[in-house]
């Protein structure tokens, strides 16, 4: 609460949402449609968990759970496609409650300790979090309860400086050479231009 008794306001959109994520029932299946269908891609593939994930919570204690993620954008936007693999997750329980789909925004903070601080200072827990997935022990991601308040969650994001490389690409560079190249003399012959996202 400020001097003047009105709650302060979280800063965390003030900067814009980076990210959109869906929980998917198969990342294969879902990473082969986003590119197909609407283009999206390449996307850079990830098992998280431990090792890679070096501390884990769910819902204030110690937990050790494990998912594959893909990485893209659709313009300055990070998609997250996430499939669970292993261990209590707030994944399990959104999918539990409400079948696959959107699950959270994700929004950047610079300092995680802090930002989970004023959030839980202004009445949002802290549901689950994985910590040191970066190359130098950074890198860290937690979710807070919004939904009923917001209709959504909100994921504070941590970038690690240096991320691991990605255990896949899909599609393989040469494949997404290969369909450039098709299309813009399809688009050509019709007038139309390249996709911004190949």
């Amino acid at each position: 609460m400020s001097d003047t008794g009105k709650r302060e306001e979280l800063p965390f959109l003030k900067k814009g949402i980076v990210q959109v994520a869906l929980i998917v029932e198969d990342l294969d299946r879902a990473v082969e449609n986003y590119w197909e269908l609407l283009g999206v891609g390449p996307w850079h593939i990830y098992t998280y968990g431990k090792p890679l994930v070096k501390e884990m919570s769910y819902r204030g204690q110690p937990g050790e759970h494990k998912m594959r993620v893909a990485l893209s954008y659709i313009g300055a936007l990070r998609i997250e496609l996430i499939e669970m693999l292993e261990g209590d997750t707030v994944y399990a329980d959104f999918v539990e409650e409400h079948g696959y789909g959107v699950h959270h925004f994700g929004v950047l903070v610079e300092d995680m300790r802090e930002a989970v601080a004023g959030a839980e200072a202004a009445g949002l827990t802290m549901t689950q979090d994985g910590s040191g997935f970066g190359l130098d022990g950074d890198g860290h991601y937690a979710y807070l309860d919004t939904e009923d308040k917001l209709g959504v969650t909100i994921e504070l994001i941590e970038r690690p400086r240096r991320r691991a490389p990605p255990e896949k690409v899909y599609p393989p560079q040469e494949d997404i050479a290969q369909s450039t190249s098709q299309r813009q003399i399809g688009w050509a012959n019709q007038g139309g231009s390249l996709h911004p996202y190949r």
